[in-house]
């Protein structure tokens, strides 16, 4: 069975471009446009692994995180941070939330697929 990732970014864009790679490489997709969406969509589905946004509307990605870390059906999935930011305080930010690992925006599509490998074994 196909792994399910679930990709959290408030860029149509990003969300689409990250999808249409995974889906290339044989995993399955579920899309949240932001952090209250997937927070609330990762409370009833199962998935394998998170793929989120720092910055987004109603929800950021350390606050995402936090709520998936709080409990619940997917409290221990992988989280990889995709976001623009790099300072070292950020990652730290999102380390100490949860975060398993960062991937600096923009990025190669095989750069992400080879993290999502990576984090999946």
């Amino acid at each position: 069975m196909a792994k399910l990732i679930m990709t959290a970014d408030d860029s149509a864009s990003i969300r689409q471009m990250v999808a249409f790679t995974l889906k290339q490489n044989g995993y399955e997709v579920v899309e949240a446009v932001d952090g209250q969406d997937a927070l609330s969509k990762l409370t009833t589905k199962k998935v394998d692994m998170l793929l989120t946004d720092l910055n987004m509307p109603k929800l950021d990605g350390i606050g995402l995180i936090k709520g998936v870390r709080a409990g619940g059906l997917n409290k221990f999935i992988p989280i990889v941070m995709l976001t623009t930011e790099s300072q070292d305080g950020k990652k730290a930010e999102g380390k100490a939330a949860g975060a398993t690992g960062w991937i600096v925006k923009p990025f190669k599509p095989e750069q992400l697929v080879a993290v999502v490998k990576k984090v999946l074994g």
